[in-house]
């Protein structure tokens, strides 16, 4: 039986890619910076520190990575804080999992100040007993050590842990560490037919409540 569950947070509870879809060009396009064409697929896998130490490094950004994390973080404050809902049928799907005494933890790329204010405004925040960020840990999510932290915060067996996330290489990222693995589908990532084939399970929406119990009682 599943015993532990570990979130990710954009894109997988909360509709938010919009928020970041621009916001990497866009940070450098205000300095008066002209991005290269690939910035955007090469920020896809780095956490909010790794990418101010490649604006620093690459685009020879004059702030310090303190500096530059906190003015990407005031661009979309008001996304998190007043805009950004769960995806449908969440709240359900948590309801299920708090049911089944399943222990919740998030593991997210995402500031944790932005993420606590998100799910409080969604009416979520309490069904989590830990929040990871890669900040937290030093680390983006192509290795598995945001994923480690949260497990180690709730306690469960790694074996009977599902990890629920969005986007192909961070399932990946997971399912080579030893973690079951839940891909839930967001339209932004395009390989669908990837994801669903190497993740153990594949959740269209969080309303497939008698689908993904059959797999979690299986665990």
């Amino acid at each position: 039986m599943m015993e532990g569950a570990v979130f990710d947070v954009d894109g997988t509870l909360l509709d938010s890619i919009y928020i970041w879809e621009n916001i990497a060009e866009g940070y450098l396009l205000d300095l008066g910076i002209q991005p290269k064409p690939d910035l955007q697929e090469v920020f896809k896998t780095l956490s909010l520190e790794e990418a101010a130490n490649y604006y620093r490094d690459e685009y020879g950004v004059p702030f310090s990575v303190e500096e530059i994390m906190a003015d990407v973080n005031r661009k979309i404050e008001k996304g998190y804080f007043e805009e950004v809902s769960l995806k449908p049928h969440v709240r359900e799907f948590l309801d299920y999992l708090k049911a089944q005494n399943v222990h919740m933890a998030i593991a997210t790329a995402t500031d944790d100040y932005l993420v606590k204010a998100a799910l409080k405004r969604c009416g979520v925040l309490e069904y989590f007993e830990a929040i990871y960020t890669c900040t937290m840990v030093n680390s983006g999510k192509s290795r598995p050590d945001v994923y480690r932290a949260a497990l180690e915060a709730i306690g469960t067996e790694k074996a009977k842990t599902v990890v629920f996330e969005d986007v192909l290489y961070t399932v990946e990222t997971a399912k080579k560490d030893g973690f079951l693995t839940c891909a839930v589908r967001d339209d932004h990532e395009p390989r669908q037919t990837e994801m669903a084939a190497l993740a153990d399970f594949y959740l269209t929406d969080y309303g497939d409540i008698e689908g993904f119990s059959a797999f979690a009682r299986a665990v």
